[in-house]
């Protein structure tokens, strides 16, 4: 389902890919890769498509990731080079898609701009309630639990209601949680994809509608019009900051499903709404991605990279990935990403090992970014390791795709991860993992590596080794490496 509605799109990329890269005799007149009008023109002709077709496939591409434009320029993006062969790359490129629903569309006019915001703002929770729903869910229903999730989400602005104060020992009005009249300070720690929450209880209880099924919208709560003037500040107007009532909110609802409907997230029509099946693996992933983050083994989530990969170095190797999952889970892909490789450019080498474990996670798209590190001495071997692990290569075979100085540089950047973090027995076995047939042979090539922490590497190895002519000539070595005798 995915491949088939991004086909368009992934056809008008792979045609500027061909036509337009730089140097190429059919590039655009300004040596740009940009759909301008003449651009649009020619893709049209070549395609076989209409000039409208071609800019809404090209949109569609770049919401996609399957092309990624920087200032006046486009290339292809990650995700159509690995489209053939890559399903997961698909499925995130519709996943990219859905996430920019509302920018498929663009929204009714005379709509004030903060009102367009909060309906995509509680989206996500329609969303959920349709995905539970599993089955077609009439318009109304939908728009009186939009109307609620509005209201919501203007209560916890903590705008001042306009009217007479509530009294204080009445119930708390529908859709209103238990922790909603804390203090910021005293709530829960909020996650970055908080708006993908699950509806309110009241929804979850509704029962499912059926494709027959009439439901009559639930009355409106009771929220005066406008928040009351503060000092310095005007009533604002009945129109700006009104009840979220649903004669207001019904256009912009309509645009939204339509919205979805054009991205091939639900199927719109007859005064019904329904998740197609891609549609509601979308949003279970979304929920399921939550649950993940929540339930953060280690408690890491909130910390940046290095401190997360410091957490994670005590744990056992599944519950170190099960930490990545949830640190991932909770912070953009690309961002994720550059602090991981930010972490592993520091001076622990445990931390350089870990980040690159947290990588093979990530999986495809990280690539792009491990790829850019191949020229940095320090990340090189760890990068061309998962590299080849990616291209499908057995782990235990992926350190053939090393020379035999990269080979050597990550020993001794294993051994220095050991020796700072492990224990004397642990460095002394590391030895077994060298590539050199003898002792002297590795002890040869560690001082050729010209690794930074060589002498300190060779030091703890002298200090543990129970041989005694073993570890003289390890320390001659450690001693030779420091003077920059040979």
């Amino acid at each position: 389902m995915a491949r088939t509605r991004l086909a368009g799109a992934a056809r008008v990329a792979r045609w500027a890919d061909a036509a337009l890269g730089p140097g190429r005799a059919g590039a655009a007149g300004d040596g740009k890769a940009t759909l301008s009008a003449a651009t649009a023109e020619r893709a049209a002709a070549d395609l076989g498509l209409s000039v409208a077709q071609v800019r809404a496939d090209w949109d569609t591409a770049r919401l996609a990731g399957l092309v990624e434009v920087h200032g006046d320029n486009a290339r292809p993006g990650w995700r159509l080079r690995a489209w053939d062969r890559d399903d997961s790359a698909v499925l995130r490129g519709w996943v990219a898609l859905f996430d920019a629903w509302s920018l498929a569309c663009p929204e009714p006019e005379g709509h004030e701009a903060a009102a367009v915001a909060e309906v995509v703002s509680a989206m996500p929770q329609v969303l959920s309630f349709l995905q539970l729903s599993a089955g077609p869910v009439p318009e109304d229903q939908l728009l009186d639990l939009l109307r609620q999730r509005v209201t919501e989400l203007r209560t916890e602005r903590c705008e001042v209601p306009y009217g007479p104060e509530p009294d204080p020992g009445a119930a708390a009005p529908h859709g209103a949680g238990p922790d909603s009249a804390l203090p910021a300070s005293e709530r829960g720690p909020a996650l970055p994809t908080a708006a993908w929450t699950p509806p309110s209880q009241a929804a979850v209880a509704a029962p499912a509608p059926s494709a027959t099924a009439t439901t009559s919208p639930a009355p409106a709560p009771d929220v005066p019009a406008a928040p009351l003037p503060g000092p310095g500040r005007e009533a604002a107007p009945a129109d700006e900051a009104g009840p979220a009532d649903g004669a207001s909110l019904a256009p912009l609802l309509e645009w939204a499903l339509r919205a979805l409907a054009s991205v091939g997230a639900l199927t719109y029509g007859g005064g019904q709404a329904t998740l197609t099946p891609l549609g509601s693996w979308a949003v279970w992933v979304k929920l399921e991605q939550i649950c993940v983050a929540a339930q953060s083994p280690a408690g890491n989530i909130e910390q940046g990279a290095e401190d997360m990969l410091r957490g994670c170095a005590q744990l056992r190797p599944n519950a170190a990935r099960a930490e990545y999952r949830a640190w991932l889970a909770a912070r953009p892909v690309g961002s994720a990403v550059t602090e991981l490789l930010s972490a592993a450019r520091g001076e622990d080498a445990l931390l350089r090992g870990l980040a690159f474990e947290a990588l093979r996670v990530v999986g495809a798209p990280a690539e792009p970014d491990v790829r850019s590190v191949l020229d940095e001495p320090a990340l090189r071997p760890y990068a061309l390791l998962w590299l080849a692990e990616h291209d499908g290569i057995d782990p235990e075979d992926a350190h053939e795709v090393l020379t035999r100085d990269e080979a050597t540089w990550l020993w001794v950047d294993t051994a220095a991860a050991v020796a700072d973090h492990g224990e004397a027995p642990m460095l002394v076995r590391h030895l077994e993992s060298a590539v050199q047939p003898t002792v002297p042979a590795l002890l040869d090539e560690v001082r050729a590596v010209g690794h930074p922490r060589t002498v300190q590497v060779l030091v703890a190895l002298a200090a543990a080794h129970p041989d005694p002519a073993l570890a003289k000539a390890v320390r001659r070595a450690a001693f030779q490496v420091h003077t920059g005798g040979s």
